[in-house]
C-alpha cells in the first residue's frame, strides 16, 4: 500500500504534499490565496484582451490552469496564469486564422494551449527537464534582478494614475520619466499607490501578523466605494459573468499545422520561463524542484486550460512573489485563488469595480523589490569575478533581448567560461615537504623539492581536444625545466575524469616524446573509467598495467625500489598510522629493482 502511494506522489505531486501537510500551514496558505485573488482578475483579463481573446477567456485560463497544476505541479509557490511574454506570441498566432471571429479565436487558443501542453507533457515524459541544470545560481541571481526591474517599471504608471505605450523595459522608462517631467500624474491615484506601498512597508517593519498587501487592498476598496471616487481614477472593474467551459468548436485538421510552429516556440518560452522562477524560488526555501516533473505538470495545466476555454499559460513572474510575500506555502495556494476567483463570477462579479488599479500596482511592485538581491550580486563580485560577469549578462540580457533570448544567451556564456576553464586549468608540479605527508604544489610551498630523478605533474581537468596540446606542451616544459637526470613522469590523473580520441593521441605524442628521451610515464591515481576509455581507443598495449599506480606515492616507490613513506626519509608504520623514520639498518627492504628500461 505504501509503496503505491509513494509510486503514485512521483507522478501526482499533491499526494505528497497532503500526505506532510501541517496544520499550521493552513492559515498562511489560505491568506496568501485572498491576496493573490485580488491579481488574478486583472492579469487574467488584461493579458487575455493582449491576446485578442474576450477578458473572461484569462480568468478561464488562470482557475483551471491553477487547479491543474495544484494536483500535478511540483513547485509549492509558484502561480501560473496567463502572461505578458506569451500573450502577443497567441495574438499572432490565432488572429490570423480566425479572420474576426471571436469564438474561433477562442478555440484556436484553445487547441495552442493543447498542443504546448502537449509538447511539454511528451519533454517531461522523455526527461528534458535535465535543462534547469543549466540553470546556475549567477544566472537566477541576474534573471530575479531584471525580472524585478521589468516588473517595476511595467507597474509604475498604474502607480501614478498614468499609462503608457512601450514594447521593452527601456522605452517604458523613458516614456516613464517623459510622463512625469509633463506632470501626467493623477494626485488621487498616485496618493492610493504611494500611501499603499507606504502601508505595506510599514507594517512589515513594525512585524505586523496581518500582511500589508491584504490590508492595503480591502481599505483601498473600501476607501473607493465609501467616498464614490470610483469614476475619478482607475479601478479594475467589474467581472465578466460565466464559467469554464469546452470552447473548441469549429477547428480544422489544417489548424494544427498552421499553429506548430507558434506551439513550439510558447512552449520553449513557457518551460525556460517557469523553470527559473521555479527553481529559483524553490532554492529561497530550501526545496529542490525536478525539472522533468515541472515540464509536465506545466503542459497539464496548458491542456486543462485549454480544453476549458483558455489559452497557453506559464508560471507567473509577478504573481508568485506576491504569494510568497504573503505567507504562501504550498500549492494550497492556487486552489485557494481559483475557487475565490469562481465565487466572485458567481456571487459578487462587482466587487472588483471599486479595487483602485494603482492598489494592485502597489502590492506588485512590492513584491517585485522583494526580488532584488543586490546582496547576492555583491557577493558574487566579491567571491567569484566570472560568475558576476555572468549574472550581469543574464540581468542586461533579458532586460535588453526579453526573457528566453536573456537566459540563451547566458547559458552559452556559461558554456564558454566552462570551456575556458578546461582549456587553461590549474596545472602544479608536484614536490616533497619535510614533515608533511604526500606531495605538494611546488609553486605554493617554495620549501617542497622535487624527487631526484623524477618530475610529478597534476592537471586538474578533463583531457578533451581543446586542452590536449596545452597538457603535452606544459609537462614537457616541466621536464626541461627539472634539467638532466630525470627518467620518470608521474601523471597524477585523479582530476582527469575523462579523456577523448585527440586528447588520447596527445597523450601517446608526450609518452613518445619522453621514450625518445630516456624517460618513462607513469599514470597514477586514474579513475576506472578513464582506463577503460584508454583501452578502447586500442591503448592497452602502450599503457599496460604496469605502467599505473593506485597513489603517487606508490609510483614514487616503486620508481625509486623502496619502502620511502609520504615523508622524506620516512616510511608509513600502518600499525601507529603515523611515518616513522627508516631504521639504518636496510636488512628489512627489499633489494632495490633494477632500473627502469627506458624503452618499456
Amino acid at each position: 500500500m505504501m509503496t503505491a502511494v509513494k509510486g503514485l506522489a512521483r507522478w501526482v505531486p499533491a499526494v505528497a504534499v497532503a500526505r506532510r501537510y501541517e496544520r499550521a500551514w493552513l492559515w498562511p496558505d489560505v491568506r496568501a490565496g485572498i491576496v493573490v485573488t485580488a491579481l488574478l482578475i486583472p492579469a487574467g483579463m488584461g493579458y487575455a484582451v493582449v491576446a485578442g481573446l474576450p477578458p473572461e477567456t484569462g480568468l478561464y485560463a488562470t482557475i483551471v490552469p491553477l487547479l491543474a497544476y495544484a494536483i500535478f505541479g511540483p513547485s509549492r509557490v509558484l502561480v501560473l496564469g496567463p502572461d505578458s511574454a506569451l500573450a502577443p506570441i497567441v495574438a499572432a498566432a490565432i488572429l490570423p486564422l480566425a479572420l474576426g471571429d471571436p469564438a474561433r479565436a477562442v478555440a484556436l487558443a484553445g487547441l495552442l494551449a493543447i498542443m504546448v501542453g502537449t509538447l511539454l507533457v511528451v519533454g517531461g515524459l522523455v526527461r528534458l527537464g535535465f535543462v534547469t541544470d543549466l540553470l546556475s545560481k549567477p544566472i537566477r541571481v541576474g534573471y530575479l534582478n531584471a525580472i524585478a526591474v521589468i516588473v517595476i517599471v511595467s507597474q509604475l504608471p498604474a502607480l501614478l494614475g498614468f499609462s503608457i505605450d512601450a514594447s521593452s523595459p527601456w522605452q517604458g522608462a523613458a516614456a516613464i520619466v517623459q510622463e512625469i517631467a509633463s506632470g501626467m500624474i493623477d494626485p488621487i491615484a498616485a496618493a492610493f499607490g504611494v500611501g499603499s506601498l507606504v502601508v505595506i512597508y510599514a507594517l512589515k517593519a513594525l512585524r505586523s501578523r496581518i500582511p500589508g498587501v491584504l490590508v492595503v487592498v480591502v481599505v483601498s476598496t473600501a476607501l473607493t466605494a465609501l467616498l464614490g471616487i470610483s469614476t475619478l481614477l482607475p479601478v479594475v472593474g467589474a467581472l465578466p459573468q460565466g464559467l469554464p467551459a469546452p470552447a473548441l468548436q469549429g477547428l480544422r485538421l489544417t489548424d494544427i499545422a498552421a499553429l506548430a510552429l507558434p506551439a513550439a516556440g510558447i512552449a520553449l518560452i513557457a518551460f525556460t520561463d517557469t523553470a527559473v522562477l521555479s527553481r529559483t524560488f524553490a532554492a529561497r526555501r530550501g526545496d529542490s524542484v525536478d525539472g522533468s516533473q515541472e515540464m509536465a505538470g506545466l503542459g497539464i495545466a496548458n491542456i486543462a486550460g485549454g480544453a476549458l476555454g483558455g489559452f497557453p499559460v506559464s508560471g507567473s513572474s509577478s504573481r508568485t512573489p506576491v504569494a510568497e510575500q504573503a505567507g504562501a506555502r504550498t500549492q494550497l495556494t492556487g486552489v485557494v485563488g481559483a475557487l475565490l476567483l469562481i465565487v466572485f463570477i458567481l456571487a459578487l462579479p462587482g466587487l472588483t469595480q471599486f479595487l483602485p488599479s494603482a492598489t494592485l500596482a502597489a502590492v506588485v511592485t512590492s513584491a517585485a523589490i522583494s526580488l532584488i538581491d543586490v546582496r547576492g550580486f555583491a557577493r558574487l563580485v566579491r567571491i567569484h569575478l566570472v560568475d558576476a560577469v555572468l549574472s550581469l549578462a543574464a540581468f542586461l540580457g533579458v532586460l535588453v533581448f526579453g526573457v528566453l533570448e536573456g537566459i540563451v544567451i547566458t547559458i552559452a556564456l556559461s558554456f564558454v567560461a566552462f570551456v575556458n576553464r578546461s582549456w587553461r586549468p590549474y596545472k602544479a608540479e608536484l614536490g616533497r615537504v619535510q614533515g608533511l605527508r604526500g606531495y605538494h604544489d611546488m609553486s605554493r610551498n617554495p620549501a617542497a623539492t622535487r624527487v631526484p630523478g623524477i618530475v610529478i605533474v597534476r592537471f586538474d581537468a578533463p583531457l578533451f581536444f581543446a586542452n590536449g596540446a596545452i597538457f603535452d606542451d606544459w609537462v614537457r616544459s616541466r621536464v626541461r625545466a627539472a634539467g638532466d637526470g630525470v627518467r620518470t613522469v608521474i601523471l597524477a590523473a585523479e582530476p582527469i575524469t575523462d579523456i577523448d580520441t585527440t586528447a588520447a593521441d596527445e597523450l601517446v605524442e608526450l609518452d613518445e616524446y619522453l621514450r625518445v628521451h630516456g624517460i618513462r610515464l607513469v599514470i597514477a591515481e586514474m579513475k576506472s573509467p578513464v582506463v577503460d576509455t584508454l583501452a578502447r581507443f586500442g591503448l592497452t598495449d602502450r599503457f599496460s598495467p604496469d605502467r599505473f599506480a593506485p597513489t603517487v606515492g606508490a609510483a614514487v616507490d616503486d620508481v625509486t625500489g623502496t619502502l620511502r613513506g609520504d615523508i622524506a626519509g620516512t616510511r608509513w608504520d600502518a600499525a601507529t598510522g603515523r611515518d616513522a623514520p627508516l631504521p639504518d639498518d636496510t636488512g628489512d627492504r627489499p633489494p632495490p629493482e633494477d632500473p627502469p628500461d627506458p624503452e618499456r
